[in-house]
């Protein structure tokens, strides 16, 4: 804590920042009294007093003896006077004209009222305390930096009364000014205030790493933020950091879409293609890796240049950097059936052509503090419709599809450009790196284009002399395999080619596949099937003399797939065994209850005949119908489970044979389960004659097994249907592409 009570009798407190005027009134009756004044203000020496000085120094010299003592005498005063944060500004300093000169000059600015005086004077003791930064021009800056990170603009306001050079100053460690600060924390109040006070110039200051207040903005995401700085200062939107990311880039880096639209809006397009287009293309970049893919269209439309234009960073180019976004084609993504069917009943009107006036940004129109009431009410209920849409996933793919047909139009326009190329111009746009990288993903609609766009990237080979089809079958992506169906001529050439390490297509498929492409498959059975599906296809195709080629390493197809996928076969046997034997012991179970049931028919029998009472009832129909099937079901169930487990579990057994299997096992188990339940609800109905409220609530509770198991089990029975007897995962019938 700074001590205010003076240590001498100098002056009654010492020097703070909010009592000068008391202090320098103290120090001057001081100086006076002891014959130091004249040091100070020569002008203000009274007659009275010089002919008291016996001997007065009306001119003193800097090494006369007498001027240096009381020079020494009046500073000593000064500084002693002083609190010691006000004594660190005048430390170095040997005149006391100087230091009084100093002292007056960082106290001339300030012209606080007596409450804000009392405010920033506990506020400097705090944040001297807490070794706050300072000097005497900007005051505790530190305090500034948590008044503008905290959002209050009155401590702000009161701060900046005190110390109005403290606006432009900048605040360790990060060397941001207070308008940052508010900047990065969001505060809305505080950067429109701030900005109200300083210049369109000093808008333009930036921190250590090159940022302005508008970048802190852009990556906050708030809009009305950077409109506040863009129409103070315009040319804001022009300032890049050290890293050469402008406010535009990072709007997109940061994925804030509406901050990215209205920075598009009012960015120049000069500066986006100066410098080569390092600029557009930066941008270009991010806004693809942001998947703000209308942006990116508009601008890539209006440039298709930006198609092959490298960046300084990373020599990368929109081209290379869309080949490696996979998710925003319809090859990236995979749907379920019925996401598949919502997909395709989506309709989205046709992308308009931007034209030179186009403008992408919409500002925010806000309808809440509307008087029309039927405008509030259609608002509220499209809040309420895209809520639903959002929680049932059908917004999702809503947006899934929009990205999609941006993506196709993007790749269109790409290719249209470099259609236009010549050989020398394709090298040097790094086209075969963007080919490679499309290959790898299996970007099926990328790679199509691209050919037809560059002709010559179809006998194209990487480093390892594969070409696209070897590659696709390595990194297992059905879709590019399937291209060659689409071939006649050349397709008898391709499948006798042979990699660097004298592999050829079926050595390639015999090895296994990378963990990426074995986890989108449910179990390792259904790993395992589909590894022997691609060596079979593949199989297919090949001459027989090269079925029994051996690479470099003198292995066979036969003899590397059994080496690779041994250790995928023993964990596909114990998935198998693990699912045979768990269902087995459910189906042994209903085997015994329903055998029990078929004995002890509920209302019991007729003593005399022995027959069931409510024989000639529907509902005893409907029982013992139900036991007999889920008897006979699961009985069933339990041979094929059986089956399984005594099976021999050699690798060709998981094509067909097990599949098949486990199909019926669960197929007859899901079965037994319904009809167990079936018969159950059909007891109750007979026991509680005409009591409709009970039985109506116990078959619905019935039900809740039901759909548990289904919605956990069935969609595995599906999947391994559909693997073993669906249409397959290659695509014979594709018409000719290329």
């Amino acid at each position: 804590m700074t001590t205010n009570i003076s240590p001498t009798s100098i002056v009654v407190e010492v020097l703070r920042d909010d009592n000068y005027d008391d202090w320098s009134a103290c120090m001057k009756s001081y100086m006076l009294a002891h014959d130091l004044w004249d040091l100070i203000d020569p002008a203000d020496h009274q007659e009275g007093d010089q002919e008291v000085d016996s001997q007065p120094i009306d001119h003193p010299e800097v090494d006369s003896k007498a001027w240096r003592k009381k020079n020494a005498a009046a500073l000593h005063a000064i500084q002693v006077s002083c609190s010691p944060h006000i004594l660190s500004t005048i430390r170095s300093i040997v005149s006391a004209k100087d230091a009084w000169d100093t002292l007056a000059n960082s106290q001339q600015h300030q012209s606080p009222s007596q409450e804000v005086q009392s405010d920033e004077s506990e506020l400097s003791e705090s944040s001297q305390g807490s070794g706050a930064v300072s000097n005497e021009m900007n005051g505790p800056l530190q305090a500034l930096y948590r008044h503008a990170h905290k959002g209050d603009w009155d401590k702000t306001k009161k701060y900046l009364q005190k110390y109005p050079n403290a606006i432009r100053a900048t605040i360790e460690p990060y060397g941001a000014t207070a308008l940052h600060v508010a900047a990065y924390a969001g505060n809305l109040k505080v950067v429109e205030e701030l900005v109200k006070l300083m210049s369109g110039k000093e808008l333009e200051i930036q921190d250590n790493t090159g940022n302005t207040a508008l970048l802190c903005a852009a990556t906050v995401g708030i809009t009305k933020m950077a409109e506040c700085l863009v129409n103070k200062n315009p040319n804001l939107v022009t300032f890049v950091n050290k890293y050469k990311t402008s406010p535009l880039d990072e709007a997109c880096l940061s994925n804030n879409k509406d901050m990215a639209l209205y920075l598009y809006s009012v960015t120049p397009f000069e500066f986006l293609c100066q410098d080569n287009g390092i600029h557009g293309s930066n941008f270009l970049q991010c806004a693809i890796g942001a998947q703000m893919l209308d942006i990116a269209y508009d601008f890539l439309y209006r440039y298709p240049n930006m198609t092959t234009t490298m960046d300084d960073a990373d020599k990368c180019n929109a081209l290379i950097s869309l080949s490696m976004m996979p998710g925003i084609f319809p090859s990236g993504n995979r749907l379920a059936l019925w996401q598949q069917w919502i997909y395709s009943c989506i309709r989205l009107p046709p992308i308009d052509t931007p034209d030179q006036i186009f403008c992408i940004y919409m500002p925010d129109q806000r309808l809440s503090g509307s008087k029309n009431i039927t405008l509030q009410v259609s608002s509220k209920l499209r809040g309420f419709a895209i809520n639903l849409l959002t929680f049932l996933g059908i917004k999702k793919i809503y947006d899934l599809k929009r990205i999609h047909i941006y993506s196709d139009k993007i790749l269109q326009c790409m290719c249209k450009y470099i259609s236009n190329l010549d050989y020398e111009e394709l090298l040097e746009a790094n086209i075969e790196r963007a080919f490679e990288c499309a290959v790898k993903e299996g970007m099926v609609e990328f790679i199509i284009e691209l050919i037809k766009a560059c002709p010559h990237l179809m006998n194209y080979s990487d480093d390892n002399l594969r070409n696209v089809f070897m590659s696709s079958i390595a990194n297992r992506h059905e879709n590019v395999f399937s291209l060659l169906y689409g071939l006649d001529a050349s397709r008898a050439t391709i499948v006798s080619l042979k990699d660097s390490s004298g592999n050829t297509l079926l050595h390639l498929v015999a090895k296994l596949s990378p963990p990426s492409q074995l986890a989108r498959i449910s179990g390792a059975a259904l790993q395992m099937q589909r590894e022997l599906q691609w060596y079979k296809e593949v199989e297919s195709i090949m001459s027989p003399p090269l079925k029994d080629h051996c690479n470099e390493n003198k292995q066979t197809t036969t003899e590397l797939f059994t080496n690779e996928h041994k250790d995928l076969l023993v964990k596909g046997e114990q998935w198998m065994k693990g699912s045979a034997s768990s269902c087995t012991v459910v189906g042994a179970l209903i085997i015994t209850i329903m055998f029990t049931v078929a004995f002890t028919v509920p209302g019991g029998n007729v003593q005399e005949t022995g027959y069931p009472i409510f024989k000639n009832e529907r509902s005893f129909t409907v029982f013992i119908v139900a036991d007999a099937i889920s008897l006979f079901s699961s009985s069933t169930s339990v041979l094929m489970f059986l089956g399984i487990l005594t099976s021999r579990y050699a690798e060709n057994d998981f094509l067909k044979s097990l599949p098949t299997k486990l199909i019926f096992g669960l197929s007859t188990l899901f079965l037994s389960i319904a009809t167990m339940m079936v018969t159950f609800c059909a007891s109750l109905i007979i026991m509680l004659n005409g009591r409709m409220e009970i039985v109506i609530a116990i078959v619905l509770l019935a039900s809740i097994p039901i759909t548990f198991f289904m919605l956990l089990q069935f969609p595995l029975l599906v999947e391994i249907f559909v693997s073993t007897y669906g249409p397959g995962i290659f695509n014979k019938k594709i018409k000719r592409w290329y």
